[in-house]
């Protein structure tokens, strides 16, 4: 049995009897495995006889884990904050469309899952994460998770030969929701601010595993040859630059300046080639840049003419009907925003703002929570939240030209802030109860000291 099988069989074993017990660890087993996805992978072929669904098995071990230890889970605040009543009504919304519009066809099948019962499932598991991840240590243990999801995606891409490659990009690594390159690229992408915000925060070791990360899923993203990837990172670096903390301003200028040398040096001609057709005037544009534009003006007239949507997952089957000629019939949308506002109606894509809104909202409020705490602990904490927001803002720069509505990740991303600050309020009462005790130990003695005080001559 092959060394790697192994160890996935260890670790698979151990995360699932330490989520029974501390469903942190079934909920960061789930990540890792969606992120590398084991099932698609040679080296699991051999216990492929168990028949066992790995993510199926870490979900629900996370839930009983979670049923098991509910009175030991503890944060504050309400059981559900506002971004996750946000995610159940957005569930709402899709299983709305569902009653409402056509049914779909050709389209999914029992390998597939629809996106309505997939993103039941998306929804059960964020759920579920953000009621375990709510202190600041599962919070590091999450981004250590992520990012070494990332990394390990990037070593898998870096080892990919040429030949493997579909008509010249890299396809078909990590997990399902991987397997396009464009879905690759996005996540890995609007990794790198996380990593950034993890290398600011760590000590030495943690910073030299940041930099080989970074440098691993800066080469992955190139060789996935995504122009979507690359206007999400130019958001992101705009974000970055006009959220920056005015004390850590300079810093991240350089930073972005020695991050984007590198990314430059790593790039290839073709990569280079293909990014700078984003900025192509019409006649200049291929095939598949000037068909998004077709295509997006034909989203907008089926928007314009199903306002309340046609539908989770039924864009592809209408968009013949708005496009000239029936032209790009079956194709995808290209943009998260208008696939969600042509499939899920106005109420969709009014819910899908609203939460982008309410995560950016939350986020800020992180770094005003932690305000007062130590310096150490403040920065920790206030280097996550401008991660976040970076993070959060290069997946919408890459939701402007990849339709990301049902891949999962991006729905981690959206509901982080509850992590974050859950956490931060958590660490704030911690330093209040400490306080408080020092102030009554200081009192205490202040006491003492006055009644062992011999009395004064009258």
């Amino acid at each position: 049995m092959p060394l790697k099988t192994i160890l996935f069989a260890v670790l698979l074993v151990a995360a699932c009897t330490a989520g029974l017990v501390s469903p942190i660890w079934g909920a960061l087993g789930y990540v890792g495995h969606y992120l590398i996805g084991p099932d698609r992978q040679w080296w699991s072929d051999s216990l492929r006889f168990l028949g066992i669904r790995y993510s199926l098995t870490l979900a629900i071990i996370t839930a009983i884990g979670i049923a098991l230890n509910w009175k030991k889970i503890r944060f504050p605040g309400p059981a559900f904050a506002r971004q996750q009543i946000l995610l159940l009504l957005m569930l709402g919304v899709v299983w709305f469309s569902v009653l409402i519009g056509d049914a779909t066809v050709g389209r999914y099948s029992q390998q597939v899952d629809h996106p309505s019962v997939k993103f039941t499932k998306i929804v059960l598991f964020a759920l579920m994460l953000t009621h375990v991840a709510t202190n600041i240590k599962d919070v590091n243990r999450l981004i250590w998770v992520l990012i070494l999801g990332a990394w390990i995606l990037g070593l898998q891409a870096y080892d990919t030969p040429y030949s493997k490659f579909e008509h010249g990009r890299l396809e078909g690594i990590g997990g399902p929701d991987f397997t396009d390159a464009t879905f690759f690229a996005a996540f890995q992408a609007s990794m790198l601010p996380i990593i950034a915000a993890q290398f600011m925060r760590s000590k030495w070791l943690g910073k030299i595993l940041c930099s080989i990360s970074g440098a691993f899923v800066a080469n992955a993203i190139i060789l996935t040859r995504t122009r979507g990837a690359v206007v999400g990172l130019l958001v992101g670096c705009l974000a970055a630059l006009l959220l920056a903390p005015r004390r850590h301003r300079l810093t991240i200028f350089a930073g972005l300046i020695v991050a984007g040398a590198a990314f430059f040096y790593l790039s290839d001609p073709q990569f280079l080639q293909r990014a700078a057709t984003i900025t192509r005037s019409e006649g200049e544009r291929d095939t598949s840049a000037q068909s998004r534009i077709v295509i997006w003006h034909g989203a907008l007239r089926m928007l314009a003419a199903n306002p309340l949507g046609v539908g989770a997952g039924n864009f592809y089957q209408n968009i013949g009907h708005y496009t000239e000629g029936g032209a790009y019939a079956s194709m995808d949308a290209h943009n998260t925003f208008l696939r969600c506002a042509c499939e899920l109606g106005i109420q969709g894509i009014a819910l899908f703002l609203a939460m982008i809104g309410s995560a950016f909202s939350t986020l800020r409020k992180v770094a005003r929570t932690v305000a007062s705490l130590p310096d150490e602990d403040r920065m920790s904490v206030q280097w996550l939240s401008f991660g976040a927001m970076v993070s959060i803002a290069t997946l919408l720069g890459c939701c402007l030209t990849i339709s990301l509505l049902y891949v999962e990740f991006i729905w981690w991303f959206l509901m982080l802030p509850v992590c974050l600050i859950r956490a931060a309020s958590g660490l704030e009462a911690q330093y209040a109860e400490l306080a408080q005790a020092s102030d009554d130990d200081q009192a205490r003695e202040l006491n003492e000291s006055w009644l062992s005080e011999e009395p004064l001559p009258s």
